[in-house]
């Protein structure tokens, strides 16, 4: 019996796409995980911000990274435990389990104490507070052979500090808000109104430095009446200043026999003259304070870098001010952590694109070599010194972070 083959017909439509031309199918770079990060509660100097917010969690446990958070570390910021737990993070009771993760992320530099639970290779990015610094800081970093690197000296794509232009826009607008409560009795003051009122004369304010500290400065002191001056020996940055706020400004350069002027007659002088390496250059000397008036405010907000008064010293927020030679001082170093929630979210927005970037380039080790404003902030590299300010300071041998990024196998 023969058999009969029965054709079914197919429809063109169906066949004659296999003869066109297909899509080129491009592989996604994989996911790198392995990469932990610790965040762990600060500590010291009334510390209240966090360096990682939940929704920064959720976005890093995306793409792998495990985050380890010590309990309480967020409260102070009013992020709960509960809320990182919910974002994908581990929150852990124990202080060394934080510590022991790839990569610690601090909102305060780190006490001798926690230096001793760091370990090799380790990443510690956290704040550097130059007055509080010593010689045994910085040879205990390099014992434990870690890459520590400070946030105010990291540089973005453009050569600026991302995080010293968000803390310097917050300190900038807190820092005269806390100068106009200093200045009335209670707030230990001669009770004068920053802004003035009708037939009263604006108190006078004087800004040394026209960066991001003194723009912001500047801006709240004009929107609440005061008068203003300002200096820096940047003429484009004082040009800049006077179109961002769209009015002329009295300005001048650096001058010390017009500084001691101006500052014989201020109700309340901000220090904001940012250094780009090692200590901010002393602009007023105690000579000149003694002959400010009584109960005049000093704001040096330079204080992180040592200060731009030669009277200021380092104060805390929970005693931020001292009298000396009648005159109000106020030098807290981390002015941001009055206002932690808008901090911490300012921190995160700037780490966790960073940290994604990490994960696809082979880690931070690898970014390191790679990205030169991520470099800039390294000042302990492996057990070697890679500050020269530091270098210089403390006595100890310095290596360029170039070469040894030249010469890593």
């Amino acid at each position: 019996m023969s058999e009969i083959t029965k054709k079914i017909p197919i429809p063109k439509s169906l066949t004659e796409g296999q003869l066109q031309p297909q899509a080129e199918m491009l592989a996604l770079a994989p996911k790198q995980g392995g990469i932990s990060i610790g965040i762990p509660k600060a500590e010291v100097m009334q510390e209240s911000r966090v360096a990682l917010v939940p929704s920064a969690v959720a976005a890093l446990t995306g793409y792998g990274f495990s985050v380890v958070v010590e309990s309480g570390a967020g409260d102070k910021a009013n992020y709960s435990d509960h809320r990182y737990s919910e974002a994908g993070a581990e929150i852990s009771f124990s202080r060394e389990k934080v510590f022991q993760c790839n990569v610690l992320l601090m909102v305060a530099p780190p006490t001798l104490e926690e230096i001793a639970m760091f370990h090799p290779n380790q990443f510690v990015i956290s704040p550097l507070h130059i007055p509080t610094i010593s010689a045994e800081f910085v040879k205990k970093l390099m014992e434990k052979r870690v890459v520590a690197l400070a946030m105010e000296y990291i540089k973005d794509e453009n050569g600026s500090f991302p995080l010293v232009r968000v803390m310097s826009e917050l300190a900038g607008i807190s820092v005269m808000l806390t100068a106009a409560e200093l200045m009335t009795s209670t707030g230990g003051g001669k009770g004068v109104l920053l802004g003035g009122i009708a037939g009263v004369p604006s108190a006078k304010v004087v800004v040394l430095g026209a960066g991001i500290v003194g723009e912001s400065a500047t801006r709240v002191a004009l929107g609440l009446g005061a008068d203003v001056r300002v200096f820096d020996n940047d003429v484009y940055k004082l040009m800049r200043l006077q179109r961002h706020v769209g009015q002329k400004l009295n300005t001048s350069t650096l001058n010390p026999a017009q500084i001691e002027k101006e500052l014989l007659n201020a109700d309340v002088v901000i220090g904001a003259i940012h250094s780009k390496v090692g200590r901010s250059p002393v602009i007023v000397q105690e000579s000149i304070v003694e002959k400010m008036k009584d109960g005049s405010v000093i704001m040096d907000v330079s204080i992180d870098q040592g200060g731009c008064f030669e009277t200021s010293e380092i104060t805390s927020l929970d005693r931020p001010t001292f009298v000396k030679h009648g005159v109000v001082h106020y030098c807290v170093p981390n002015i941001a952590s009055k206002v932690p929630r808008t901090a911490s979210i300012a921190i995160s927005n700037i780490f966790t694109p960073m940290l994604i970037h990490a994960s696809y380039g082979g880690g931070l080790e690898e970014l390191l070599f790679e990205n030169y404003g991520l470099r800039n902030g390294v000042y302990v590299y492996k057990g070697r010194l890679t500050n020269a300010y530091f270098g210089r300071r403390f006595g100890i041998k310095h290596t360029d972070i170039g070469l040894l990024m030249a010469s890593r196998s």
